[in-house]
Formats: C-alpha cells, structure tokens, sequence
C-alpha cells in the first residue's frame, strides 16, 4: 500500500494542530482564530519540521469557503439581498476606492510604478470572506440589519475583484515593461468589450440562477425528501452547493464563494432550508479551520524584521485606512454609529482574494516579490488583530454613540436620535450589542429565543395572562414582537448585559428555547449566578444535551424526542378485556 498521501498528512496534520493551538488560544482567553494562523505557520515552508502541500492546502480551503457562503446564502433572500444595495454597491465601491488610492500612495513612496502600486493597493482593499463571516456567526448577526450589509458589502467586492482578475492581464498589457511576460496592449474598444463579457457572463449566471435554479433546487431537494434517505438528502445539499459553486466558475467566469452564495440564497426559499444548513455545518467549520492553516502557510516570519516599516504601513491601510473610509460611508447613508463601527471592525483585514490578486500579478511581472510578501503579511496580521478589533470596537462604542448619536439629533432638531425613514423596518431595531434598557417587570417569565418552539410558548404564556418578556436577536422578529405589544429585549442573551436587562434575579422563571446546547449552557451559567433559586427550563435533543445543561444549572430538560414519543403512548389504544374470563373458584 502506498505511503505517500500529501492530501491525508495535509488534512490530518492541519486539523490536529489547528486543534491544538486553537485550544491553547482559546484558554488563553483569546481568538482560536490566532492557533489556526499559527498551526499554519508551522506547516508552512518557512518553518522546520513538516511541509503540507500548499497547493492542496489551498484547494481544502476552497471548499470551507463554498460551504460558507452556501450556508450564509441559506440564510438570506433576494428581498434581503436587495434591501442594502443603497448601500453596499456605493460603500463597496467607495471603500476600495480609498483603500487603492493608499497603496497607490504607499508604492510611489516605495518607488513602485504607478500601475504596480494599484494593484497592491487593489489587493488590500478586500476583505476576507471567511474572516469576515465566522465574526459575523460568532456574534450572532448574520440574520441582522447590520449583517446584511457587511454580506452585501462583500458580495459587491467578491464581483469587483471578479472583474479586476478577469480585466488585470488585458489592462496590465498597456503598463508591462518591454521584455516582461503580460498580455499584449489592447486596444480602448477591446477592454470595454473584455468588461461587457464579464459583466455579462455575471448576469447570466444571476438570471440563470433566478429564473431556473429557483425552480430546480428546491424540487430536487423535495424529490429527495420524498425517497425517505437521509443520506441522499445530506449527498444532495452539498452536491448543489459544490456543483453550483463549481459551474459557476467554470461557465460563467465568477467565484466560487459568489456561486455558492447564490446556491444557498435559492435553496433558502424552500422550507427545507433549515435542515440543510444543518447537514453542511460539520463539513463547514472543519473546512473553514483549513483555510485559515492555509493562510499561516503563506507567511515568513522573517518579512517582519526585514522589513517592518513597509510592512506596519502596510497594515495600517488594512486596519485603519480602510475601517475609516468604510466608518464615514456608513454614517454618510445615516446609519447608527453602532454599525459603521461593525462596518468597520469586519472590513479591518484582507484575506484569499489578495492573495489570487498578488499572486496573478506577481506571475504577470507588475508586482514585485516585495510586494506579494506585504501583502501576505499584512493578511496574516490583519486576521490575527481582527478579533482584538472588535474588542477595541465594544470599548469605545458607548463613548462614539453618545457623542456621534448626540450631535445628530442636535442637528435635526431633535431631543433623542431616531432611525432614518428611509431605513426598513428591521433597521429600527437597535443594535444588539448595545447595553438595553432593563425592564420595568418583576415576578415575570423570560423567554429566550422565539422562534418555533418559543413563539409557540409565548403564545401560552399571553393567553394565560401571565407577564412576560422575549429575549431575541433576530431583526424580523424583534419588530414583530414590538409590533404586537410584546416587550422584546434585542440581543443574544449569551451576552451578561442583555440578560441582566431581564432582571433573572427578580423573575419567576427562565425558558430558553433556543436549540443551541452551548448557548444554553452559558446562559444558564449567567441566570445562576444572577438567581440561584431561578427555576430555569431548557431543551435538549439528546440525552448527553439533557446531562450537559443539568450540569449547568437546569431546574428542567425537555427532551423533544421524549415528549413525541410520550404523546404517541399517550395515543395508544385501551388493551381490550379478556374474551373469557377463568371464573373464580367456588369457596369451600
């Protein structure tokens, strides 16, 4: 049997380490993110011992991010998709716009040329895409106002480098110096006719996706259903995802991340959505840990002593040229200072598209080597600080919506800031990660989660006239609460100060009926803490969920496939009396 498996050492090797850094980072009480970098680092070429197949590494990290986007399409619709593009298409724009212009700075400081310089400062300009969205899942916000955007806000930069990547060898021919490797100058008429292709290749994957994927995916998935496989249904989920994803680059000259987002975004008009999300969440976050062993394995260490002024400068475009430009976009459309502040932290780092940008113009000789290592470090540094960002963000959070919310209503006129008229609904909500207001209720219920089981016991605890509140951080749901007169605390109640909003330590009774056993464990952990005679119920779909959560401080566990079972017994039809009865024996 042949030993030599570059493919099973570069997947086990990845995963065990990123394992075990990612355990060590995160009791060391920071982002497992950094242990995944940092097992990368050790794979890499650059340090001794074990060298993965950075080729094959690369591939593995494809798929993470396939199934990424996938899930994250799952997730949206065309109607969400569309209720941001006011502004995502001009903050996008205008972002990379800034970001280009700074590396185009930095490389005539440098020396560089002028074209050299914009695709460096082109290549910092985007954002990484599975940075950006597992922020985005740890913090619960994808189903949010501001997490619309930042997908929107990425989804237009994944075409704009799209584009770039199609349209870099054309236009890098009219820059190339004589003797070098790029395309031939073409001509004015022939660029515009390169971009149209594009731009039409782009749209007929859209209307394609549209007007037939919407029709074909969710009937093969319910044809699946049908046949009663479970098997068949989890191989169905991930062959539209990855077949998509890969047709759309094939055929159509698009992404793979764009595809895959597409592909989901279609398949969540469909009922079984949520089942699927479920089937490829392993897949994902194993191959999500892959990409970031893969980033690791780019970086030398040494760049950064060689060269540290270009390579802080480097990363001062990253983390705070960019967070700039996207934090005054944000405000200019008149959206809360809280989420341009999110805006900002997620678009603070750059990742795989970068690294196909420096390497496409490494290989047409208009980057420089120097060039690609910057780019390469300042990926690595970037997604290493974006988790300390986001905590530089929630400290001074509260100090810039007092002073940015206050001078906005002073300017309107007006006592206490309210929401632009021309933002949705869901917009109105106030941004989770905000201290709420505690509530005014004692002796009180607090449900947390309201979705399929906890609008269903919401419902019971209204016609009982009992006093509740709704603990949610879902948009839709939160102004749907508020619309029906129900007090709604919007965040996740993971999060300390959320539920001491609920005031536990003053209610009658906690209900999480969430489904995530992890979430509830910490919430339970909190309530204890806040109400140590709380009498707290959860749910569970295991027995080892039941024992976990009794651990934690459960007063009760319901077992969803316990209760099913009990109320089929429940159904069960009376046994019927003996025929003949034996007769008793007559007595002596």
């Amino acid at each position: 049997m042949p030993h030599h498996t570059p493919l099973i050492a570069m997947i086990v090797m990845g995963l065990v380490l990123a394992f075990a850094f990612g355990a060590v980072a995160n009791r060391l009480r920071i982002s497992p993110l950094v242990g995944y970098l940092l097992a990368g680092v050790l794979v890499g070429p650059f340090t001794p011992g074990f060298v993965g197949d950075q080729n094959l590494a690369n591939e593995l990290a494809e798929i993470g991010v396939i199934l990424l986007m996938f899930g994250v399409g799952l997730h949206f619709s065309l109607k969400d998709l569309m209720s941001v593009k006011a502004i995502a298409i001009p903050g996008a724009v205008g972002q990379i716009g800034v970001a280009t212009l700074l590396g185009l700075g930095m490389g005539w400081a440098l020396g560089w040329p002028v074209f050299t310089g914009f695709i460096f400062g082109l290549a910092l300009s985007t954002a990484s895409t599975v940075v950006l969205l597992r922020a985005m899942q740890e913090r619960r916000l994808i189903e949010t106002e501001r997490g619309r955007i930042a997908v929107g806000w990425l989804i237009v930069e994944d075409i704009a480098m799209v584009l770039a990547l199609v349209l870099l060898p054309a236009i890098g021919g009219l820059f190339a110096s004589e003797g070098g490797d790029a395309a031939a100058s073409m001509s004015l008429p022939d660029l515009l006719i390169a971009l149209g292709i594009t731009l039409g290749k782009v749209a007929a994957f859209m209307v394609l996706m549209v007007v037939i994927g919407r029709r074909v995916i969710p009937w093969v998935l319910h044809y699946i259903v049908h046949t009663g496989s479970r098997e068949l249904f989890r191989l169905a989920v991930l062959a539209i995802a990855l077949g998509v994803a890969f047709g759309a680059a094939k055929l159509f000259g698009v992404s793979f991340a764009l595809g895959a987002f597409f592909a989901g975004m279609i398949m969540s008009e469909s009922e079984l959505s949520h089942e699927a999300a479920n089937e490829t969440l392993p897949l994902r976050d194993a191959f999500a840990v892959l990409f970031f062993v893969s980033v690791g394995m780019l970086v030398d260490p040494k760049i950064i002593i060689e060269n540290p002024l270009p390579v802080f400068a480097t990363l001062f475009i990253i983390v705070i040229g960019k967070s700039l430009a996207a934090f005054a976009i944000v405000l200019l459309f008149r959206h809360p200072v809280g989420t341009a502040l999110l805006i900002s932290a997620s678009l603070a780092q750059i990742g795989e598209f970068s690294f196909i940008l420096a390497a496409l113009g490494t290989d047409l000789k208009l980057l420089p080597a120097e060039g690609r290592d910057l780019i390469l470090a300042g990926a690595i540094l970037s997604i290493m600080l974006n988790p300390l960002v986001f905590v530089g963000v929630d400290r001074v959070r509260p100090w810039f919506e007092r002073h940015f919310d206050k001078k906005r209503s002073s300017a309107a006129g007006l006592t206490t800031p309210v929401p632009d008229a021309s933002m949705n609904v869901s917009a109105a909500v106030p941004d989770d990660d905000a201290t709420p207001h505690p509530t005014t209720l004692t002796d009180h219920v607090v449900l947390v989660g309201y979705g399929r089981v906890g609008s269903l016991v919401g419902a019971a605890l209204r016609a009982r006239g009992l006093p509740f509140l709704v603990i949610e951080d879902v948009d839709k749901r939160v102004a749907e609460l508020r619309s029906q007169g129900i007090e709604v605390i919007a965040g996740n109640a993971t999060r300390g100060g959320v539920l001491a909003a609920a005031k536990p330590g003053e209610a009658r009774q906690l209900i999480i009926a969430i489904p995530n056993v992890f979430e509830s464990g910490v919430i339970l952990d909190l309530a204890r803490k806040a109400n140590p005679g709380l009498e707290i119920i959860a749910r569970a779909h295991a027995d080892a969920e039941v024992d976990h959560l009794m651990t934690h401080g459960a007063t009760t566990v319901i077992m969803g496939e316990r209760e099913i079972a009990r109320a089929m017994i429940e159904r069960f039809p009376q046994a019927p009396a003996p025929a003949n009865p034996t007769p008793a024996a007559p007595a002596a």
